[in-house]
């Protein structure tokens, strides 16, 4: 029942910046680490950055100094700040969380946002 959705992806030029945002609703339940990847056509998914319930961040090499991640915890939604984008940016960026309900936890995705970087 409980669902993330994705939002904010579309085209920007290189060195530009987008906002991508991930709402999670559908009942009762907590929201613990949330993470987001990608996926460029051809290519694995990789994970980009993670943020814990109390704030701390984590990022991949590919992205540091350039991503920033955030969460509004009262209103379930996690953000990733983009600048500086790059062709090699553009992929299906998913949204992931662990979230507990009804006692139990439970890892969901997103159906993600494209984000295109043109040169």
């Amino acid at each position: 029942q409980v669902q993330l959705v994705e939002s904010g992806g579309g085209l920007v030029q290189a060195g530009g910046s987008l906002r991508l945002s991930c709402a999670a609703s559908g009942g009762i339940f907590s929201l613990n680490t949330m993470y987001w990847h990608r996926q460029a056509p051809g290519k694995q998914r990789e994970w980009v950055a993670e943020i814990l319930r109390g704030g701390i961040t984590n990022y991949a090499n590919s992205v540091k100094g350039r991503f920033t991640i955030s969460r509004d915890n009262a209103k379930n939604t996690m953000y990733l700040e983009m600048s500086s984008l790059m062709p090699e940016d553009t992929a299906v960026y998913y949204c992931r969380a662990w979230i507990t309900t009804s006692g139990f936890s439970t890892d969901l995705w997103g159906q993600g946002t494209q984000v295109t970087v043109s040169s």
